[in-house]
């Protein structure tokens, strides 16, 4: 029996403790009963190796020279499908509250560059990436990730390649539904 790539991911979300459910506060201040602790499955190389390897094959329209992640998240994606797409890779950080180049890194006008992210709920990291890659010189080609928990709903400049596409509900910090204002919430970051 063959089982589908979306059960694949799964599984190997499920297998090293990356789903998890309860109360969560998410990057973006929304609540949710489910989380993705990328964190987890990044411990196991195996497992990002094969993640990146059925990612790979929905980004072959959208050739790179160059992979740029958001720190911290991103950085492990970034760097693997880099590895795997034979592309130089560079991470952005945090700086004032704002996602900024340092390290000297650089890009050459119009060098072709793809967003690399581990989960997107409403794509302000990418949208932060794009945003400095235009203002760069460079070219963004498209944004991949490893989980669209956005329900579809986010979309930016260039194409948007999640490798899985889930549709987990989220409430701002006043709508919360009884069952999971009941249980306490944790911040477990990405």
């Amino acid at each position: 029996m063959t089982i589908s790539t979306d059960e694949e991911v799964l599984q190997i979300f499920r297998d090293s403790r990356a789903l998890l459910t309860g109360h969560f506060v998410l990057r973006s201040g929304l609540h949710s009963g489910h989380f993705f602790q990328c964190a987890q499955v990044c411990q196991h190389m195996d497992k990002v190796t094969r993640l990146i390897e059925l990612l790979r094959a929905k980004l072959t329209a959208h050739g790179c020279q160059t992979v740029l992640a958001p720190a911290m998240g991103g950085l492990v994606v970034g760097q693997e499908l880099a590895r795997q797409l034979g592309a130089r890779f560079v991470f952005a950080e945090k700086e004032n509250d704002r996602l900024v180049l340092r390290r000297n890194f650089t890009f050459a006008p119009g060098e072709r560059v793809l967003i690399a992210e581990d989960v997107v709920t409403r794509g302000g990291r990418a949208q932060e990436c794009i945003d400095l890659l235009v203002a760069a010189g460079a070219k963004p080609v498209a944004v991949a990730a490893l989980v669209d928990r956005s329900s579809g709903q986010t979309s930016f400049s260039v194409p948007f390649v999640p490798l899985l596409s889930l549709s987990f509900p989220t409430y701002p910090a006043d709508k919360l539904p009884p069952e999971l204002a009941a249980l306490p919430a944790t911040k477990p970051g990405s």
